[in-house]
């Protein structure tokens, strides 16, 4: 066989396996949804790499957002960044996000999925956790056709109540570990803020206890290292306006953590049975990790399990 000949050959086998291989692929893109990730408070997009990672290697894609004032948009007071800190400045200085509210939040959400859908990526399934779940209610309140499934992973679910402000004052949220960590008022700097920086040991280890009780020292470390100390107070005191028309026509599952001393499982229960009563006939898929706050850290593989399961 003559050299060209050979090549010519090889080169049409090759490019007829590519192409074979490219169409095998864009069918199992198209029967595969996009997931949509939005963290909570004190976190940004980081915290879900290990769940994007294994969904990428089962097929699904999927975006981890950075909401603003966090991530690579995260601005810090400049008492908590100081060393040593000065923590008595860290508890009366404005803090650089106040003015970012729940509403900036579902905006930018919004100009991404809307991206993902207009690029062809279908509705998404959108996952939120913790205060995160604000935003997800927020975004299928204004934009319902976008949304495939919305996913609370032990989030906040303001139906009964309009603000999650409202929920944190609630008698049964009393349990929760997280408001003792607080070390300013929220109204004068602005934000909730956490003292992820501290010097205190014990303290901590209370925030540890809070979110990642059942984590490694290692990993617990790294996440330290990542979380921001201020979310804005608007993002707890603005209105979603969940309505049983647009938010309650999308169907919804709810990851219940059952070891979670962030809210506690009883309050994820009653926010389940809220949303519930007011779309009966459009209830919560459940599913349960034994887990604390944070299963995207500790149990990243069942969480994805969980996840492709509402897929």
């Amino acid at each position: 066989m003559q050299r060209r000949d050979f090549v010519g050959r090889v080169t049409a086998a090759t490019a007829g396996a590519a192409l074979a291989a490219c169409g095998d692929g864009q069918a199992d893109t198209a029967a595969k949804p996009t997931f949509v990730f939005v963290h909570g408070a004190w976190h940004g997009g980081w915290c879900w790499s290990e769940v994007v990672r294994l969904l990428a290697e089962q097929g699904y894609p999927s975006v981890a957002l950075d909401l603003p004032g966090h991530g690579l948009t995260a601005r810090f007071p400049v008492a908590y960044l100081a060393q040593p800190q000065d923590t008595a400045a860290l508890a009366t200085q404005a803090s650089p996000l106040a003015a970012l509210t729940l509403t900036d939040y579902r905006d930018h959400a919004l100009r991404v999925i809307r991206g993902l859908v207009g690029g062809g990526s279908g509705p998404v399934i959108l996952v939120g956790h913790s205060l995160g779940g604000a935003t997800l209610s927020a975004v299928a309140e204004a934009e319902p056709a976008l949304v495939r499934r919305l996913v609370y992973l032990t989030a906040f679910v303001p139906v009964a109540l309009p603000t999650v402000l409202q929920y944190l004052l609630r008698p049964d949220f009393a349990g929760s570990e997280v408001p003792p960590l607080f070390v300013a008022d929220p109204a004068a700097v602005g934000a909730s803020r956490i003292n992820h920086a501290s010097a205190d040991t014990a303290y901590v280890a209370r925030a540890r206890s809070a979110f990642y009780h059942d984590v490694s020292d290692e990993a617990f470390a790294a996440v330290a290292h990542l979380l921001t100390p201020d979310e804005p107070i608007q993002a707890f005191t603005t209105p979603v306006g969940a309505t049983a028309a647009r938010w309650g026509s999308v169907p919804r599952t709810f990851i219940r953590c059952t070891g979670d001393r962030a809210i506690p499982i009883a309050v994820q229960d009653k926010m389940i049975a809220e949303a519930d009563a007011l779309t009966p006939n459009n209830r919560f898929v459940q599913q349960t990790l034994t887990t604390s706050h944070s299963p995207f850290v500790s149990s990243p593989a069942p969480l994805v399990s969980a996840l492709i399961a509402q897929a």
